[in-house]
């Protein structure tokens, strides 16, 4: 028979990779958000999973389990080789824990292959989550990245993170690159998904002497990020980089690869066109067409982008700030290393 398992449990055990976590709820619920890591195994696809939900509610909850239980037999075999096919230790859950969790456990522990189920399901994961960031004492002295559009910010603090500093890449997290153009190329994440993903990685860091981040706005796409972020922000220690203007169109031409996404560009773009001068607005949007992305960069920047970051800096307080004028993001990586270092004694060896 199948056991239930604790989600402080089942956290314990997957962060050791001691266990393999697996989503049982239909393809829509596992890519609406799920638990980090985990593999959807789905007891109903999207359709079926409407159809037995409808039945539950205009028929009967008989009708319902009787419908299930024809559609899971129909694919029984190949649903339990799916679970064969993953080794070690297993733990399953659904929505609240209910009947499709039960029901896979039910059906695996019968051909002996035994799962933990997960108590209360994804709902107590998602409660968890929400409760944590609600309370979370962010202890890391905070260094902010900031910069002009185009600066390179989201490459260097990937990059720093692959060196193994503590370094949250929230665009990444979100989905969004946090302008009118920033879900050009990506897929936005939902507040579930980001909000799993932020507090995973504030738990991964939480006893780090530092944590660097980018100076983002609190909204990023569709997602808000949590206050004490915002806090964190304009307490922290900030890193001004500046770029050369034909390396800032150089950075932004290779992160938004214009020719591949021109058309959610251009639409994009006449989400903004009326804020610019009319003769720019009109210039830009002839380069637009024409695919002459490179030219059209500069005049986004002198006029759209680069003001507005002026405008928003100068409201905020300044006093505390590293302004680093470097040629490109290998030079800023060097000097932010070198930074931290002399600040952290940090290894020569990053």
């Amino acid at each position: 028979m199948f056991q239930d398992i604790s989600l402080t449990k089942l956290q314990e055990l997957a962060d050791r990779k001691e266990l393999t976590v697996i989503d049982v709820r239909s393809p829509g619920e596992y890519e609406n958000s799920t638990y980090p890591g985990s593999v959807n195994i789905p007891l109903f696809d999207n359709e079926e999973r409407a159809e037995v939900g409808t039945l539950y509610k205009q028929a009967s909850v008989q009708a319902a389990k009787q419908r299930g239980l024809e559609i899971v037999s129909a694919k029984l075999p190949a649903f339990i080789r799916k679970f064969e096919e993953i080794p070690g230790a297993k733990a399953v859950f659904c929505w609240r824990g209910g009947m499709r969790s039960r029901t896979t456990a039910t059906l695996l522990s019968l051909m002996d292959i035994h799962v933990y189920r997960l108590e209360g399901g994804y709902k107590a994961y998602r409660k968890w989550v929400v409760d944590s960031l609600e309370a979370f004492d962010f202890t890391p002295d905070s260094w902010v990245i900031e910069g002009y559009t185009g600066t390179g910010k989201t490459e260097l603090l990937r990059r720093l993170a692959a060196r193994g500093l503590p370094a949250l890449d929230l665009e990444g997290m979100a989905g969004h690159r946090g302008s009118i153009f920033g879900q050009v190329g990506l897929r936005p994440h939902n507040q579930k998904t980001f909000d799993s993903l932020l507090l995973a990685k504030l738990l991964e860091y939480r006893d780090a002497p530092f944590v660097l981040f980018e100076a983002e706005s609190m909204r990023i796409g569709r997602v808000v990020m949590p206050s004490f972020m915002g806090e964190q922000k304009e307490k922290g220690t900030r890193i001004r980089i500046e770029l050369p203007l034909e390396e800032r169109v150089r950075q932004i031409m290779a992160d938004y690869r214009p020719q591949e996404h021109g058309p959610a560009i251009l639409d994009a773009f006449r989400i903004i066109k009326s804020r610019i001068h009319i003769p720019v607005a009109a210039e830009i949007e002839r380069h637009l067409l024409a695919g002459r992305y490179a030219d059209a960069v500069p005049l986004l920047l002198e006029y759209y982008y680069d003001p507005l970051y002026d405008h928003t800096a100068a409201s905020e307080e300044d006093t505390n700030t590293r302004v680093l004028r470097v040629s490109g993001v290998d030079e800023a990586e060097r000097e932010v290393v070198r930074l931290l270092q002399d600040r952290y004694r940090l290894p020569d060896t990053l």
